[in-house]
């Protein structure tokens, strides 16, 4: 029984550990289409319990074997936010981590919860899962647990973010023919603009999935990303499936491309050839552009 596994290396966050909160089996309130991990009944509760205690003695073993760790990633085989005792564990946590910072990685289901939203305003980044902004949605996608309401979801979201004063990062994972249609993007967007998150990562299948269906490929995410307001930072998290080759952009392309959506490094190294990156530069030199942090990624905005 893995509970803390990695480290792993990431551009984002350094060197990370994560500290799996259900290492024995799969326990969640979503059994989300998409999922890595087999199917199986959701609920609203851990059966299964490992001691804050436990929990503790594995990190503490894990950080005196890797002494250059950057971050300590909360996550679980399942929903994090179900362990019955993460508000004390991120104060026992607080105590040993000293300069390392904490991210968790939730569905955000109970974010409505006081009990929740407390435990949450211990960590230095908050990543909240919104695949659909609409109930039929979630229930076709995510496969929530009985009683779980989007709008309570959405409601909850926007109590934690009056309170949270850290990076609150959204994730969206988008399926096709299920959640990537004009009206549920319409939704997000709607109620993204009102959220107005620190960043909002844009991704698709990129394992093989518990059920069957289907990715969007990188263009597709792109044209997706559009819809989006562009006031919205939006990182496009999944380039697997590209599937055009770099293209030339002028200097007017590119003033209207970064206009329309900021782009990420990442982005340009997909969708311009090198002369287009060439005038990227003299863009840059003159101040036509410049580049924005946003929670770790690097923007190219005008």
């Amino acid at each position: 029984m893995n509970i803390i596994f990695g480290p792993v290396n990431s551009r984002r966050f350094g060197k990370s550990l994560g500290i799996d909160l259900s290492p024995s089996k799969k326990q969640c309130n979503f059994d989300c289409l998409y999922c890595e991990l087999d199917p199986a009944k959701t609920v609203d509760s851990y059966e299964d319990v490992i001691s804050v205690e436990e929990i503790i003695k594995a990190l503490t073993l894990s950080l005196e074997n890797h002494q250059d760790i950057d971050a300590l990633t909360v996550t679980a085989n399942g929903e994090p936010t179900l362990y019955p005792d993460l508000s004390e564990l991120m104060e026992e946590i607080d105590k040993i981590k000293g300069s390392i910072k904490t991210l968790i990685l939730s569905n955000a289901a109970k974010i409505h919860e006081d009990k929740i939203q407390e435990a949450l305003l211990k960590f230095d980044t908050v990543k909240l899962s919104l695949d659909c902004a609409s109930m039929r949605c979630l229930k076709r996608l995510d496969r929530s647990h009985e009683g779980i309401d989007v709008e309570m979801i959405k409601e909850g979201m926007l109590s934690f973010k009056a309170k949270f004063k850290k990076p609150l990062i959204i994730e969206i994972l988008m399926v096709k023919g299920i959640n990537d249609s004009d009206a549920e993007i319409e939704a997000l967007n709607s109620y993204l603009l009102t959220l107005n998150p620190t960043r909002i990562d844009i991704g698709t299948i990129d394992r093989p999935p518990a059920y069957k269906v289907e990715a969007l490929s990188y263009e597709e995410l792109r044209e997706i990303s559009l819809k989006f307001d562009s006031s919205l930072s939006i990182y496009i998290a999944s380039r697997k499936k590209v599937e055009k080759k770099p293209s030339f952009y002028s200097r007017e392309d590119i003033l209207d491309t970064i206009k329309k959506r900021p782009l990420t490094q990442e982005d340009i190294d997909v969708l311009f050839d090198e002369k287009s990156k060439d005038e990227l530069q003299v863009l840059l030199n003159e101040k036509e552009i410049k580049i924005v942090n946003s929670s770790e990624y690097d923007f190219f905005i005008r």
